[in-house]
């Protein structure tokens, strides 16, 4: 990928996290899970799948699922940047006349399936996979899961299913921010070592820096990652990204913040932030 297009893709992302958080007052949002994965659903839209307004009813199309639904405020900021929703539309957010609330919506155009409850959407991302393959069709699956949505048992029945049908046009897709609500997950019930568990499913398995959109596409353009495997990708992510003042903050998972504090947020996304990011930790200073 090109500095140029690198460039690009990041100043998408700096936009998407402006909606973020301009979404996270009067009724407040997810806004530390929804700043984790908007480099996740820039990648995806703008360079990986095969979706658009024009094509969301032709049966050979990409589907996303948004399992963890509570972070559709990023999905929606996608949405809004590549013109498939106007932008004012956004000021619409928990409004009784509109769709834009804290979980997916189908009436919003690209919502496929609703989502909230955690869990759900990694068994019907398997039987659109499986539907695909039966008839032939070369669309991708993704299916994105939080890190604490792992804690459901349906989210591993439904990668013992995709492993036994051999569903290779499926991907998980894991924002591994290291928070579930208002905890760490390793302090709750550890995931970690998760590539093996995923592996010992049968499964092919990356995992990779989710902010960065060399490794994003390095890891997407292998697709499928092995013949024959549901792939997994796990995105280590920062929650509360692009934000040091509340990132990594277990009391910052909900938020309804002021109209003054969320000028002086916008202000500092723009300031930016020393982060080091590592497979094994996360480190804002």
């Amino acid at each position: 990928m090109s500095p140029d297009r690198i460039h690009t893709l990041q100043a998408q992302a700096l936009k998407v996290r402006e909606h973020i958080i301009r979404m996270s007052t009067d009724g407040g949002c997810f806004i530390g899970a929804s700043l984790s994965c908007a480099d996740l659903f820039v990648y995806l839209y703008n360079e990986f799948l095969n979706v658009n307004p024009q094509n969301l009813k032709d049966p050979n199309r990409d589907y996303l699922l948004l399992s963890k639904g509570h972070d559709v405020p990023a999905l929606y900021g996608v949405f809004a940047e590549l013109g498939w929703i106007e932008k004012d539309r956004l000021k619409n957010h928990l409004k009784s006349n509109d769709f834009i609330y804290w979980h997916p919506n189908r009436h919003i155009p690209g919502i496929e399936f609703y989502s909230g409850s955690l869990g759900h959407l990694p068994s019907v991302a398997v039987g659109i996979a499986m539907d695909i393959k039966i008839r032939g069709g070369k669309n991708k699956v993704v299916v994105v899961t939080g890190d604490g949505e792992l804690n459901e048992g349906s989210v591993w029945e439904a990668v013992l299913i995709a492993q036994a049908y051999k569903l290779d046009n499926l991907i998980f897709l894991v924002d591994r921010n290291q928070f579930q609500a208002n905890i760490r997950t390793e302090d709750l019930l550890p995931l970690e070592p998760l590539q093996d568990k995923f592996k010992a499913f049968g499964c092919a398995v990356r995992r990779i820096n989710g902010h960065d959109f060399t490794e994003l596409e390095n890891a997407f353009s292998s697709f499928p990652i092995e013949s024959g495997k549901p792939n997994v990708i796990i995105a280590d992510t920062i929650r509360g990204k692009g934000l040091p003042s509340i990132a990594e903050r277990s009391d910052r998972w909900f938020c309804n913040f002021t109209h003054e504090e969320v000028d002086a947020l916008l202000k500092e996304l723009h300031g930016g932030a020393d982060t080091t990011l590592t497979s094994e930790t996360l480190v804002v200073r």
